[in-house]
């Protein structure tokens, strides 16, 4: 789809570099710029490393990209990248603010001298702030932390690093918003994200049931904030989730768990009043799951249209998609892997040499 889009990517760590990765999935050039001493530094963030020594970090996010390695303290090496950027659709790089500007690539300047050209700065919270962008600090200042975890334990992250994904996603898309536009002027072609604005609005009807209430949001462990039931169950031999999402589905699930007094119920008819029995109803429930194992209630539920499912390890989870230790899982895009992950400065020689006709090669 993408074909022919050339990408500059000054970016490092997750945020920016999945951003490029998906663009890159869906057929874009792109030229990962890194620094000389070491490159992008989740090269180093292992074990574990495959056996051309790279992290399964960065193998994650930077298959489709090929390595350029540029100082930006050399004239000559900034002049290379100006050469570049004025060649390309699409820059994208998560430096602090100034950093580009002090160095000779002020965005503003090359966007003029570019009118095509789409530039986009990821940071962690926002362009005027200073601060270093870490998924970590950002679950914390922004809200997640104080809603994740069992509901008297401690705040808790997500397992994975959540607010980068959804930060390096956004600005998938409001690069291809741009890109689909026929012309744009430059201060349009200039965009700004964050990981924190990104992750606040990721709160979607968290934040929302606050706004309307102005009561603070809670833990609530694997259990649902508005649903119920919604949340993990013990089985006889392993847990499981439940996720009840409509009153016709409850009383199917009523119905399957041989629960009849339950599904006549009109207390419970109705979210909202089993929202109110939440405690007395989910004991009720696991007590019935309890009396067989978890496969015999999967069949049940699914059956009867009841959302269920047990829960998978990580390695069970990747057994059931296309996967691999190199180019890592498949695309969620529609696209295409050409190239595998590459080393720090692959492709210098060719890059120095033709500049972006090494894509051409």
């Amino acid at each position: 789809m993408l074909s022919g889009v050339r990408v500059l990517d000054f970016t490092r760590v997750l945020a920016g570099p999945l951003c490029t990765m998906m663009l890159g999935d869906l057929g874009a050039d792109v030229l990962k710029v890194e620094r000389p001493d070491g490159g992008d530094e989740t090269r180093g963030w292992g074990p574990p490393f495959d056996d051309r020594g790279e992290s399964g970090y960065f193998l994650s996010v930077n298959r489709n990209k090929r390595s350029l390695i540029a100082d930006l303290n050399s004239a000559a090496d900034v002049g290379l990248l100006r050469r570049l950027a004025a060649e390309s659709r699409v820059v994208v790089d998560n430096f602090r603010p100034g950093t580009l500007e002090r160095r000779g690539l002020d965005p503003a300047s090359i966007l003029e001298a570019n009118p095509r050209l789409i530039w986009c700065t990821i940071t962690g919270f926002g362009p005027t702030s200073s601060r270093p962008g870490y998924d970590f600090v950002v679950q914390a200042e922004r809200g997640w932390m104080a809603i994740t975890g069992e509901r008297d334990g401690q705040p808790m992250k997500v397992g994975v690093a959540l607010a980068d994904v959804i930060a390096g996603k956004d600005a998938a898309i409001a690069i291809l918003a741009a890109l689909a536009a026929d012309s744009l002027p430059a201060d349009r072609r200039r965009i700004h994200l964050s990981l924190a604005d990104s992750a606040t609005a990721a709160l979607i009807n968290v934040a929302q049931n606050v706004l309307l209430t102005g009561t603070d949001a809670r833990r609530y462990g694997n259990a649902h904030p508005n649903l119920v039931p919604y949340q993990l169950l013990r089985t006889a031999d392993r847990p499981m989730v439940v996720a009840v999402g409509s009153d016709s589905q409850w009383r199917a699930c009523a119905r399957s768990l041989d629960l009849t007094d339950l599904e006549a119920d009109l207390t419970l008819a109705t979210n909202a009043g089993r929202l109110a029995r939440r405690d007395a109803l989910v004991a009720r429930l696991e007590a019935r799951l309890m009396e067989r194992p978890a496969t015999h209630w999967m069949e049940r539920l699914a059956a009867a249209g009841v959302p269920c499912g047990l829960v998978h390890t990580v390695k069970e989870a990747l057994e059931q998609t296309d996967a691999s230790p190199l180019y890592g899982i498949a695309p969620s895009v529609p696209g295409t892997i050409r190239l595998p992950p590459p080393t720090l400065g692959e492709h210098d020689a060719e890059v120095r040499a033709l500049g972006w006709g090494a894509f051409g090669r």
